[in-house]
C-alpha cells in the first residue's frame, strides 16, 4: 500500500508540474473562485445536540454550479458529459470521491485536463446546498429531494447522524478510522451557509492538518544527497516554515512543485504560532501550481 501511495503521489506531482501556472494558463477559468464553506477543528465542549454528523470523505472538494464542476480555486474540472448527466440546475457543494483510501486515485483523475474513462470510478457526493437563505436542517432535507429526484448515476448525497454524548461520537470516530476513513464532520443544524471558516462546520480527526503553498525546495544531505531534504511553505496567513519529514524516497525524487499546495499534519503549535512537528501528507492535486510572487 505504501509503494502504491508513493507511485500515486509521484504521478500527482508529475501531472501538476506539467500543468501551466494559473497566471499563464490558456484554460478558461471561472470569473471568481466559489466562496466555499470551510471547517474549523473540533474542540471539546460543543453542544453536540446542535450538530449533524457525517463521515469526512477523503476526496477532492468541488462545487457543482448548475452547469459544471469547479474546484476550490475556481478551476473547472474536465468531467465528461456522461458523468454530470442528470445533475440538477441547482448548485451543490460536495466531494469527488472514489471511496475510502482513494484520495490519490481521485486526485490523479481530476488533475487531468481532458475527460477520460477514469471518472467512472468517481461519484460526486453532495453534502450541502450553498444557499444562505436557509438553515442547514432545511438545506439537508432539500438536498435529499434534489439529488433523489435527479436520478443521476454519479451523484449521491451524504447522510447524517446525531449524537447526544461525546463518548458515542468518539466511538464512531474510532469505527470510521479503523475502516479506513479519515474522520468526521459536524454541521450545526441552525446555521446558514457562509463562505470561510466558522464554528458552524467542524472537522474531527485523530490529528491536526492544514494546507500551505510550496515556495522553495531545500536539498538533502548524507543519505538524502541529490534528493529533496525539505520543502519551505507559506500558509494563507503568510507564515513560513520548513517541512522535512513524511516524504518517501520516491516523493523526494519528485517533490511537490513550487507553487503547489500541500497538506501537512502537525501536533498543535509552538508559542510563536509555528505548527509543531509538521509532516508532509500529500499534494492538493486538484489545483495547478501558482506562479511565484
Amino acid at each position: 500500500m505504501h509503494s502504491l501511495r508513493c507511485i500515486c503521489v509521484a504521478l500527482c506531482a508529475a501531472l501538476l508540474a506539467a500543468l501551466p501556472a494559473a497566471a499563464e494558463s490558456s484554460e478558461p477559468a471561472a470569473a471568481k473562485a466559489p466562496g466555499f464553506q470551510l471547517a474549523k477543528p473540533f474542540r471539546p465542549g460543543v453542544q453536540l445536540s446542535q450538530y449533524r454528523v457525517s463521515e469526512k470523505l477523503d476526496g477532492v472538494r468541488a462545487l457543482w454550479d448548475g452547469e459544471k464542476l469547479v474546484s476550490r480555486g475556481g478551476r473547472r474540472f474536465a468531467a465528461p458529459d456522461w458523468f454530470t448527466r442528470g445533475f440538477p440546475a441547482q448548485p451543490l457543494d460536495g466531494e469527488l470521491w472514489a471511496g475510502r483510501g482513494g484520495f490519490e486515485r481521485t486526485a490523479s483523475i481530476v488533475a487531468r485536463k481532458a475527460p477520460h474513462p477514469g471518472w467512472r470510478e468517481l461519484r460526486f457526493m453532495a453534502f450541502d446546498l450553498p444557499d444562505p437563505s436557509q438553515p442547514f436542517d432545511e438545506r439537508l432535507a432539500a438536498l435529499r429531494r434534489v439529488v433523489e429526484a435527479s436520478g443521476a448515476k454519479h451523484l449521491d448525497w451524504v447522510r447524517r447522524r446525531q449524537f447526544a454524548e461525546s463518548a458515542a461520537l468518539m466511538a464512531w470516530l474510532d469505527e470510521v478510522v479503523a475502516a479506513g476513513g479519515e474522520g468526521l464532520m459536524l454541521q450545526r443544524g441552525d446555521a446558514r451557509y457562509r463562505s470561510g471558516r466558522s464554528d458552524a462546520l467542524l472537522k474531527l480527526k485523530k490529528f491536526d492538518d492544514a494546507e500551505a503553498r510550496v515556495i522553495a525546495h531545500h536539498p538533502g544531505r548524507g543519505r538524502l544527497a541529490g534528493m529533496l531534504g525539505a520543502i519551505e511553505v507559506e500558509t494563507p496567513a503568510g507564515l513560513r516554515f520548513r517541512i522535512g519529514s513524511g516524504f518517501s524516497d520516491a516523493e523526494r525524487r519528485a517533490p511537490p512543485p513550487i507553487g503547489s499546495t500541500v497538506t501537512y499534519r502537525h501536533n498543535g503549535f509552538t508559542g510563536n504560532g509555528i505548527p509543531r512537528f509538521p509532516t508532509f501528507w500529500r499534494i492538493r492535486a486538484d489545483e495547478p501550481p501558482k506562479a511565484p510572487h
